[in-house]
Order: structure tokens, then sequence, then C-alpha cells
């Protein structure tokens, strides 16, 4: 029966997993995903005979108290640090259960258990210190921008050499204490690997992050012989991996570039804006602009999440639409801070799936656009990505913007991106600026359209 439970728990794992593919049916897929979880949990539980009935439900009402909490009191925009913790989580949990086997035997394993030990150990342990230095970067609690030091790409190759020599002394001379130094060195690793990379370059590496945290679930599961934990862990692990990849071709960069580039000086200086001229627009210009055209696609960017513009973006597109405008969102992959950032977002405020356009979706319909609305993207939507070979962003894709007839980019300034470059969109004949804050300008934009 047993078996039975952890093959059901599975099954419901991947129809779950396969419903999180696609925006209509993901709240589906996360409640068949969550069940199997709980499923196996309990099964667990009630075959180990360790544990009461009694304490099994006070254990599931403590946690459904903290996950309700969390869920009313975590803001949409503070997402992405919400799963970078539950990655970290998802690691240290995996390493606290290989540290209590090993506390259970006194580290005599057979081979194949102390390499699976080892592993959970190495993996779970990089996961929870990397995980809470990319919510610290994202929270704001240290620099978002790459933090550089000498050496340190020598210092983590050597640590991660130690990782993997105190693991083989573990696994065969059975000694404790190298299980141990394992969780010290992979600690630090974890610190210094994540510490390096850019705060924008985050939607990578959460990925590679819940991929990890899934690879240090299944170790976990071998360590302790529990399939549904490792059926689990593999589906957490290849579906991250998958999406890490898909990332890294969203900005045309490999893996090994975003963790070891430093790449990008977000927060950088801003650009001058009487070094070029450019068309300022006032939320007057946008609204005559946007209130007699046919077709607009809003481009949303990191601006409009920290903002927290989303109601209004959806508000000003209700107002559009009653005049007769087809309006249209254009998302690209990498917008925001975590994978889908934007999707999250906009479906916070009551966007229907229908209207939001993946990036093969979008580029096609923007020379049939009248106004692409920008508000707080920069990189992606910057023609040197397709025009200038000599770009560090040259070969991205990007949201072909210029494409459409009028361009309006709602940003505070021209301050580059997290790439560090300037953006020729700004300067376009068709394009106009609106210097403010992304809700304000869109609500003063909303404003003045009653007038038009």
């Amino acid at each position: 029966m047993t078996e039975l439970l952890y093959l059901a728990a599975a099954v419901l794992f991947i129809f779950g997993l396969k419903q999180l593919s696609g925006p209509r049916t993901a709240r589906r897929g996360n409640v068949l995903a969550a069940g199997g979880m709980l499923l196996a949990v309990v099964v667990t539980l009630v075959d180990a005979a360790i544990v009461t009935w009694g304490t099994i439900i006070a254990g599931l009402a403590t946690g459904t108290v903290i996950g309700a909490v969390l869920a009313a009191r975590i803001q949409m925009t503070a997402m992405p640090q919400l799963v970078a913790a539950f990655n970290g989580f998802g690691g240290a949990a995996s390493a606290l259960v290989a540290l209590a086997e090993l506390e259970r035997f006194d580290a005599v394993f057979a081979e194949e258990t102390g390499v699976t030990v080892a592993l959970s150990l190495l993996i779970g342990t990089v996961t929870f210190s990397g995980s809470f230095v990319a919510f610290a970067k994202l929270q704001g609690l240290v620099p978002g921008r790459p933090l550089l030091f000498p050496g340190a790409q020598v210092i983590n190759a050597t640590l991660g050499a130690g990782a993997v020599a105190l693991g083989t002394w573990a696994v065969l001379a059975d000694a404790a204490p190298a299980y141990w130094s394992i969780v010290a060195v992979a600690f630090v690793l974890g610190i210094l690997g994540v510490t390096p990379i850019g705060g924008a370059d985050m939607p990578v590496v959460i990925s590679l992050l819940n991929s990890l945290s899934g690879v240090a679930a299944a170790m976990a599961g071998f360590v302790i012989g529990n399939s549904a934990l490792i059926i689990g862990g593999a589906l957490v692990g290849a579906a991250g991996f998958i999406l890490t990849v898909l990332m890294g071709q969203a900005m045309n960069r490999s893996l090994a570039n975003v963790l070891f580039s430093g790449f990008g000086t977000e927060g950088g200086p801003a650009v001058a804006t009487g070094d070029k001229p450019v068309n300022r627009a006032t939320p007057e210009d946008v609204a005559i602009a946007v209130g007699y055209a046919s077709r607009v696609i809003i481009v949303p960017g990191y601006g409009l999440a920290v903002a927290q513009a989303q109601h209004a973006a959806r508000d000003l597109a209700n107002a559009l639409e009653a005049r007769g405008v087809t309006v249209e969102y254009a998302i690209h992959p990498v917008a925001g801070r975590m994978p889908g950032h934007m999707n999250v977002l906009l479906a916070e405020a009551d966007v229907s799936y229908d209207l939001l356009l993946d990036l093969d979706q979008s580029n096609p319909r923007f020379p049939q656009t009248d106004v692409a609305l920008i508000v707080g993207a920069n990189d992606v939507v910057n023609p040197s990505a397709r025009d200038d070979t000599t770009s560090p962003i040259y070969g991205m894709p990007i949201l072909e913007v210029d494409r459409a007839r009028n361009v309006v980019v709602v940003k505070r300034s021209l301050s580059p991106g997290f790439a560090g470059i300037d953006n020729p969109l700004f300067y376009l004949e068709n394009t106009m600026m609106l210097f403010a804050d992304a809700k304000a300008a869109l609500e003063s934009v909303l404003g003045a359209l009653g007038d038009v």
C-alpha cells in the first residue's frame, strides 16, 4: 500500500508539473503537485511509525498557518524573494536529512549511500546559502550589482575541488568529520558563487537554484530509500534545469557566462539627458497617442514591478478598451527578477491570460501596432541587440518595439539598464520619453485620457 500511494504521489507530481506549463492550468497544477507532496509526507510518517497522528495533524496545521500568513502578507512584487527563500529551505531540508542519517549511522554507510549523503550535503548546502544571497540581493539587503573581488574564480574552483576531495575522503574512510567539513565548504561556496552575479541575472540564478534544490532532494531520497522523494526531486531538478537553459537563451548567454562573468553594471551612473536630443512627452501627449490608436501593446519591465504599477497599467488598458482600442501585453522571458515575474504581476491585476503575448507572438504584431508603451523596460527592447555587432548584448532576442509606428517609454531617467549601455530606442524620431515613476505616469495618462 505504501508503494502504491508513493506511485499515486508521483503521478500527481507529473500531472501537476504538466499543468504548470500554461497560465490557465497553472493554479490547478500547483494544487495537484502540492496534494502529491502532502500524500507522500503523510505516508512516509505513518509508514515509519515514528510519530503519532496527533503530531502529524499538528504539523500540518502549523505549516498551513505559516503558508497562509505568507500568502496574505507577501506582495506580488516580492515574489522573487519568496521563491529564493523556498529554494533555500528546500536545499537546507535535504542537507538536514543527510545529516540526520549521518548521526544515526555514525558515518558507516555502504559506498553508494555515502556518495548520495555527500552529494546531498554539498548540493543542499550550496543551494541554501546561495539562495539566501539571492534573497538578500533581491530584497536590497546587499547591493544588487555584481560584487567582484580579485581571484574569485580561483577561490571558488579551489572550494569546489576541496568539497569533492572531502566527499571522496568521507566515502572511502567512513569519516564523519569529512561529511561535516563538506557542509562548511559548501556553505561558503554558495555565498561566493552567487555574490558576483548581478541582480538582473536573478531569473537564471533562481531557476538554477530551484533545479539544485530538486537534485538535492533526489539525493536525500536515495539516502533514506524514499521513491517519492527521488521522483519529486528529479522532476524539479530536470524542470528547473530546462528553465535555466531557456532563460539563458532568452539573454543569448551561456550559463557559464551568467555564473562567472560578473556581467552588467546595474545601478550604474545615469546618462545625462542633454547628451542627445529626446522627444520629451507629457501625460497629455501620451493620452492623445494611445487614445486615438487602434492597437496598443504594453511592454512591462522591472520598473513596473518596483513601482507596483500593474494595477495602473490594467486600469489604463481597460479605459482604452472602452474606447475601442485593442490592448495587449508583450512579455519578454527575462523581464523582472524571476521566470514569469511579469506574468505573475499582471495576473494579480486580473489581466486576461489571452492578452499576454510571448516574444514570438509579439514581434510580428509590432509593425501593425500604433503605440508600443514601454513601462520600466530597457535592455529587452534595446535595438542594439539586433543591429550593433559590437554591443555586449548583440544577439539577445528582444521585443522589437522600434518597429511600431510610435513608441512611448515610461522611465525615471535615461540611465542605462543592467547591461550598462545606452539604448538607441530612446532617441528615435518616433519615440516619446515620459520621465516619471511608472505608477504615477500611468495614472496621469489615465486622468488625461478623459479629456481626449
